[in-house]
């Protein structure tokens, strides 16, 4: 909302304040100004002058040198060459040594020899916006009305030693979209009376009743609960005062006519948005509000035909409809130079109503605007009576005698219990009831004494937004001011915020991760219902949960797994020639063991990885080298010790659904104490059809449910000093058959072992005709260490002799000389 303070100071004094001391002061009242503006972007000696010849420049065809009357002490000579410069027009003229806006300075001149003093000047040369200004005075100089007094300054004439404050309203302030409703404001906050125009004392009422020529019914009660209009004839359709012109475009509006501008000046002033029809093209002067009918159509006043539907709200005259009700009126009713007698309409139509059909025809006017954020019911006949008296002084308007309306006439004020102590309560203050009392007057609140300490407040129609004693409260707050609502310690016991464990172990793993390289993902919850069958491993034999409304087929389930949409992601950056891509999500699947829902279906966290592509890029001395099976099982393993797991980890080869059957394992994280594991994840190649059916190279994923992790994970650093005794390396070579699974090789090692095996590690596989086919030779370096004292040669290998002997029985392997 654009309030102009000189308009503003019809209401209210504003003597003492400046405009950026008031913006100030509404700011911190609870409504934000945005931008003082002022109007006068820099104009100085510009006065009115009258043209008092006009003849063609002797040597250019497209100038004309003017003789000015500017109230000067002599006449003014200028030379101009605007299209629409004539004799015993009312113009704008710079002096010679004025200024305008963009640093302009007007000097003594000579055009193709001819002197000239000074320039006449156009809405645009005077810093207007010239889209604002009616469409004739658009182009070329800018023409004032004939009563317009020679040598008065124009800033004077165009109202430019005026300032705009731009109001950003919250949806609740919708009284603030006038100036009646931002004068109340201003009046409450600088405590000053508000003086407002009494139409009443200004209207003249002729002729016989309204109602022998105008009707008015309402058929859709709920969409409009009052509609009010005046008959007013024998209008005469012209220009507007300049003064209304300039209140306009200080507001944002462009004036268009005496008619038009009347009502968008009240809609400004009141808040209410008023329309005139053309009472002559009315169906017997008739008034029916109803909704539209299926199928029905209405031309509305920008040429464009609009196809209604059964929920918009109509104005019709009992045969066809003449405007969109709250929105924009028809072209069949428009006002024109024609028109002689007009229908005055003011209403309250239903907001939801208006903005539902605002927003589905593309049509936002202020109109609609204010509709939207629901009108004051009590400024309808207030409203439509101000705009009646300023067509019959500005149009020569004759306003026929009555008001004919429908519906309920007004609405009650609202009146509320507000109990001082707990007002005192909420805002931490100590206010005597006067205080409380004179508060609420400067707002124009009415109420009386308070009984028993519990006072009754009237809240004026206007303000439809406060409806409970909290409200109250509020007003109270922003007038007494914000700042001097005393300060009050936070008591009571507090706690440090800290994450939980669940939250700081998976920001543990996404620091981890990222860290190494791998980069994160985030992806929907919801799939296809076809992806949801594709990792079944985690949650086997549940069922996918349906979304009762889906956003599409898509996007119809929610997830099992997330390397279904790891592979979009995949498919997606290949086609873009990323073909090496280490990704991983922490998130949530979910499944359930029922056909048809009753209970929460489960989710679960998990961590999903997705690894193709080259390890190594090529370059001049390196060949490149692509990542495999290991790469993504290191990725575990690397994660798992810095949880410090790696000890209870166990990989069991197997062919999970979706996994290559060669290439893949399940992981399992042993109990506590040597109880039964528990399965954790998958890890793998990507089965082949599946990676020619996503048409990939070689795809490595892992997917790891988290729960298990949350409750035994050791995230903790622990920093020991390093060791004083040295450590003694063995290796051993061991033949075995080729079926034996390495893993299995290395628990028994550390359990033959015991505590002085510090680590042992596979370095070496050899597969070969000397050693058979069905042999494998596995070499492994174990390292032994006492942290407390050095080890001697007996010890080492009596242990590392039961190591061999544990090998050889449980294992049938033989010593590789």
């Amino acid at each position: 909302m654009r309030v102009s303070t000189d308009w503003l100071s019809d209401y209210i004094a504003l003597e003492g304040v400046t405009p950026q001391e008031l913006a100030e002061k509404i700011t911190r009242a609870g409504i934000e100004i945005d931008v003082v503006e002022n109007r006068n972007q820099g104009v100085n000696k510009v006065v009115v002058g009258y043209v008092k010849s006009k003849e063609k420049h002797p040597d250019a065809d497209k100038l004309n040198v003017c003789v000015i009357d500017a109230g000067q002490e002599e006449e003014l000579q200028i030379v101009c060459g605007a299209k629409n410069v004539d004799a015993g027009q009312k113009v704008a003229v710079a002096l010679v040594g004025a200024k305008l806006p963009g640093g302009l300075d007007i000097k003594k001149a000579k055009l193709r020899g001819v002197v000239s003093l000074g320039m006449i000047c156009s809405a645009k040369e005077l810093g207007m916006n010239d889209k604002l200004l009616p469409k004739e005075q658009q182009e070329g100089i800018l023409v004032l009305p004939e009563n317009t007094e020679v040598g008065t300054p124009i800033s004077q004439v165009l109202g430019l030693d005026d300032h705009v404050l731009e109001l950003d309203l919250t949806p609740n302030r919708s009284d603030a979209l006038s100036m009646r409703g931002a004068a109340y404001e201003v009046g409450a906050i600088l405590g000053r009376e508000v003086t407002l125009p009494n139409p009443k004392d200004q209207l003249v009422e002729a002729g016989d009743e309204a109602a022998n020529h105008i009707s008015v019914e309402i058929k859709a009660q709920e969409q409009c609960i009052h509609y009010a209009a005046r008959y007013v004839t024998g209008i005469k359709l012209g220009a507007s005062p300049l003064w209304m012109q300039n209140r306009l475009m200080a507001a944002g509006v462009r004036p268009i006519n005496n008619i038009v501008d009347i009502t968008n000046y009240v809609m400004l002033e009141y808040g209410q948005p008023l329309h005139a029809f053309d009472a002559d093209k009315l169906e017997n002067g008739r008034i029916e509000v109803r909704m539209a009918h299926e199928g029905e159509t209405i031309v509305t006043l920008d040429g464009q035909e609009r196809k209604l539907e059964p929920h918009m709200l109509l104005i019709t005259d009992g045969v066809k409809p003449v405007a969109i009700a709250g929105v924009m009126g028809g072209e069949n009713s428009e006002v024109s130079e024609s028109t002689v007698n007009l229908l005055l309409e003011s209403a309250k139509f239903d907001g939801g109503t208006v903005r539902k059909t605002s927003r589905q025809l593309g049509l936002r006017s202020e109109a609609s605007l204010r509709f939207e954020k629901e009108v004051d019911p009590g400024a309808v006949i207030t409203a439509l009576d101000r705009a009646a008296e300023l067509i019959q002084r500005y149009a020569s308007g004759q306003v026929h005698q009555g008001i004919v309306q429908a519906g309920a006439e007004s609405s009650e004020k609202r009146v509320i219990q507000m109990s001082l102590n707990r007002l005192n309560r909420y805002l931490g203050t100590d206010l005597s009831l006067l205080e409380v009392k004179t508060i609420f007057a400067r707002l124009h609140f009415a109420c009386g004494d308070a009984e028993q300490g519990v006072l009754d407040v009237e809240v004026p129609t206007r303000r439809g937004d406060i409806t409970m004693d909290v409200d109250l409260f509020e007003e109270v707050a922003r007038l007494y001011g914000y700042d001097n609502i005393p300060t009050t310690w936070i008591e009571g016991p507090t706690t440090p915020g800290a994450y939980t464990r669940p939250q700081a172990i998976r920001r543990t793993i996404r620091g981890l991760m990222s860290g190494s390289g791998w980069q994160e993902m985030i992806s929907y919850s919801f799939v296809h219902p076809d992806k949801a069958v594709l990792f079944p491993a985690l949650t086997q034999g549940s069922k996918a949960v349906k979304l009762a409304m889906p956003m599409s087929e898509d996007r119809s389930v929610l997830r099992t797994s997330i390397l279904p949409q790891m592979l979009d992601a995949a498919v997606y950056n290949m086609n873009r020639k990323q073909d090496s891509l280490a990704v991983f999500e922490v998130g949530s699947v979910f499944f359930t063991e029922e056909e048809k829902l009753t209970k929460q279906p489960h989710e679960i966290p998990v961590l999903s990885m997705l690894l193709t592509g080259n390890r190594v890029a090529q370059q001049w001395n390196v060949g490149a080298e692509k990542v495999d099976f290991f790469d993504i099982k290191g990725a575990l393993e690397n994660l798992f010790a810095y949880l410090g797991l790696e000890q209870r980890i166990l990989y069991v080869a197997n062919s999970p659904e979706g996994f290559h059957p060669g290439r893949s394992a399940s992981i399992y994280l042993d109990g506590k104490d040597g109880g039964e594991g528990t399965l954790i994840g998958t890890l793998g190649q990507l089965h082949p059809e599946l990676q020619q059916q996503y048409d990939l190279n070689d795809v490595y994923v892992a997917e790891i449910v988290l729960e298990a992790i949350y409750q035994e994970a050791d995230a903790d650093i622990r920093y020991r000093e390093l060791p004083r005794f040295p450590a003694v390396e063995r290796d051993i070579a061991v033949v075995v058959s080729k079926d034996i699974e390495a893993g299995d090789m290395l628990r028994a090692i550390r359990e033959s072992a015991g505590e002085l095996l510090q680590t042992v590690q596979v370095f070496d596989v050899f597969t070969g005709s000397k050693l058979g086919e069905d042999k494998k030779s596995v070499a492994m370096a174990l390292v032994y260490r006492n942290r407390e004292r050095t080890l001697t040669d007996e010890e080492i290998t009596e242990v590392h002799a039961r190591v061999v002997t544990h090998l050889e029985e449980q294992f049938n392997a033989e010593l590789r000389k």
